[in-house]
């Protein structure tokens, strides 16, 4: 079944949770989402409130798709580029798919909905991402169109002795 996605939802509790619960339950299955598991709701809640800011300044624009039971399963935040020489493509951050509905090709239907969305911001030609080394991410996302534009070597480090590339990837929108 496929999921419902929609830009700029109300930001309600039960969304706000969701989204919440979303992150945590990435992390802890290994998601390269900003963090490193264990977490609890409490360690990503402060990121979080990071990008709800971002929303309510309109800097930021979140992109969430619901299952069948109106459950968030899937989510990304379209963050606006502000420098005045780059403000003709946009960043996709934190793109997260439930533990429990990967391997449906719902990633792909997130990143096709984030596109769509993208296309319909007047001046928007490109998303950039980025996404870590060692997980073969670069890998689905090119399959998804992306091209992998930079990459620097063991920027992150996830743990002591276990740094990972950091990969910007682009998909022109024209």
């Amino acid at each position: 079944m496929p999921l419902t996605f929609v830009l700029d939802p109300p930001m309600t509790p039960a969304l706000r949770d969701g989204v919440l619960e979303l992150w945590t339950d990435v992390s802890n299955a290994g998601g390269a989402v900003g963090f490193v598991p264990p977490v609890t709701r409490e360690t990503v809640r402060p990121e979080l409130l990071r990008h709800l800011t971002a929303m309510s300044e309109g800097r930021t624009r979140l992109l969430v798709g619901h299952d069948e039971q109106g459950r968030v399963a899937a989510s990304t935040f379209l963050t606006l580029n502000t420098h005045r020489l780059m403000t003709h493509w946009l960043w996709l951050y934190t793109v997260m798919v439930h533990p429990r509905h990967q391997g449906k090709g719902y990633g792909r239907d997130l990143l096709t909905a984030a596109a769509d969305s993208a296309r319909g911001i007047e001046g928007v030609e490109a998303i950039r991402l980025t996404c870590r080394g060692g997980l073969g991410l670069e890998h689905f996302y090119g399959s998804c169109g992306y091209k992998e534009v930079g990459r620097v070597p063991g920027a992150i480090r996830v743990a002591p002795g276990d740094d990972r590339d950091d990969i910007t990837m682009l998909l022109p929108l024209g």
